[in-house]
């Protein structure tokens, strides 16, 4: 029987069933434990309002605690003909409890309920993707100073533009994360408010302490309105995925870099063979085909934005089942973006930069700006008219090729690279998560080991003292 089921004396056609839940069983698995905690947290506040006794929370927590390490060990599944997540626990917990498992429901519907499942997930998986962003960063600025005095072509229109090196390119797309990082910050303050007490969209009579359960589940806020609460569904979604989409984009560019280097018309990176494939049919091929998978799952994380756009924009406010379509969309993502910055630090760990790439005549003219520059600071042109005769040089054969040395020093440059402050820029905005309270909060919620002397906790209520000996 569903938990929405009014009457037990006919059964509903299992063809609606099944349409109508989708992937539900198999996607909630990764909700499970945030379910666990949410319902722990809405438990403690119902005991502190009166709906529950001390006794009856002690129980309750103590087998929401089994069911979570159940989840962590693998031993946790949604039975056949059980809807979702939130009535699996519900199940297991009237089946262990008896009529005590079905009091967590009081003030809450599953549309509030799946909100903050959703939203505990996403902050989590954040806190993970930010970590391995990071780590990617570190790499990309280690390589940046390691090959900094090694010189490269830059381009533009895909013509030999400027002279480059591989300590600004490794650089470039370090910094580039910090502005991805940044986004996702925005999108993590929207994530981390609570939608827990806006019911089914619209309140409740019951006496519920919203505040109580914003803090203990270290959200930063509240969703005040109780139907712009519910209107989050989607929108937050819609937010998350643009911001990782700008970091998507990010390692798609750079694998798009990583391919045309690797190829032997450019010649200035390659990767050794047991990184690479061959082809069934051509003996030579070293094909960077790692890359070429991150380009596109990363490409295909930017179409996820647009995929819940389309199918909520043009929906009232109130719930809708439609929602239900998007976790399904939604939630891979974390994965397949984690793979990829995974693989592209594994990769980068094993580049092999390639020396003396200037040499090659065709780089000759690479540093024609150069030598404009030094007509106006040795011999006082001014820019237009050294631009005029180093182009009238060019066109008339007689233009003296330079030696590859450039002496570019202004900030950011390539005898200037700024990673010192780029780094800093990178270690403040990563602070700004402030990830250290959310893991103080859940390990409270879980292990009840949080230690009082805490500057949080002090500011809660004195009820949260009585707790630790739970």
């Amino acid at each position: 029987m569903k938990i929405w089921e009014k009457e037990n004396n006919f059964s509903f056609d299992k063809k609606i069933i099944n349409f109508t839940s989708g992937k539900d069983s198999e996607v909630d698995i990764l909700l499970a434990q945030h379910d666990v905690i949410g319902t722990i947290a809405h438990v403690i506040m119902l005991e502190s309002i009166g709906l529950l006794n001390k006794n009856d929370l002690k129980i309750l927590i103590h087998e929401l605690r089994n069911i979570y390490e159940e989840i962590l060990k693998k031993k946790f599944q949604i039975d056949e003909g059980i809807e979702d997540v939130h009535s699996q626990i519900e199940f297991l917990l009237t089946n262990r409890l008896g009529n005590v498992g079905q009091k967590i429901h009081s003030g809450r519907s599953r549309n509030d309920q799946i909100l903050v499942d959703l939203k505990l997930f996403t902050r989590t998986e954040i806190k993970e993707i930010i970590s391995i962003t990071y780590s990617l960063f570190d790499l990309l600025l280690k390589l940046s100073e390691q090959y900094k005095k090694i010189l490269m072509p830059g381009y533009t229109h895909y013509q030999i533009a400027m002279p480059s090196s591989f300590g600004l390119w490794f650089a470039a797309y370090a910094e580039s994360l910090i502005d991805d990082v940044l986004l996702i910050h925005t999108a993590y303050c929207i994530v981390n408010k609570n939608p827990l007490g806006s019911a089914a969209g619209y309140g409740t009579s019951l006496p519920l302490n919203r505040k109580m359960t914003t803090d203990l589940l270290g959200f930063d806020d509240l969703n005040y309105n109780v139907i712009y609460a519910q209107m989050v569904r989607g929108k937050m979604e819609i937010i998350v995925s643009e911001a990782f989409s700008s970091l998507a984009r990010t390692l798609s560019k750079m694998s798009q870099d990583i391919c045309l280097y690797l190829n032997q018309n450019f010649n200035f990176i390659s990767f050794p063979d047991y990184l690479t494939t061959g082809s069934s049919i051509m003996p030579h091929k070293k094909n960077p085909d790692v890359f070429e998978i991150i380009r596109a799952k990363c490409n295909k994380i930017n179409s996820v934005p647009n995929e819940i756009c389309l199918i909520t924009s043009n929906l009232c406010s109130g719930y809708h089942r439609d929602y239900q379509i998007i976790k399904e969309i939604f939630i891979p993502i974390f994965d397949e973006l984690k793979k990829c910055i995974y693989m592209s630090k594994y990769m980068l760990n094993h580049i092999i930069v390639k020396k003396d790439i200037l040499k090659e005549d065709k780089y000759r003219y690479l540093f024609s700006v150069e030598a404009v520059n030094k007509l106006v600071i040795e011999e006082g042109y001014s820019f237009r008219e050294a631009y005029k005769k180093v182009g009238s040089d060019i066109q008339n054969g007689c233009f003296k090729k330079l030696k590859n040395k450039v002496y570019h020093s202004h900030e950011g440059s390539i005898g200037n690279l700024c990673n010192t402050k780029i780094r800093k820029i990178m270690k403040k905005a990563i602070e700004n998560f402030n990830f250290d309270k959310i893991d103080k909060v859940i390990k409270f919620l879980i292990y009840g080991k949080i230690p009082l002397q805490n500057v949080y906790f002090m500011v809660l209520s004195s009820w949260i003292f009585s707790l630790t000996n739970l």
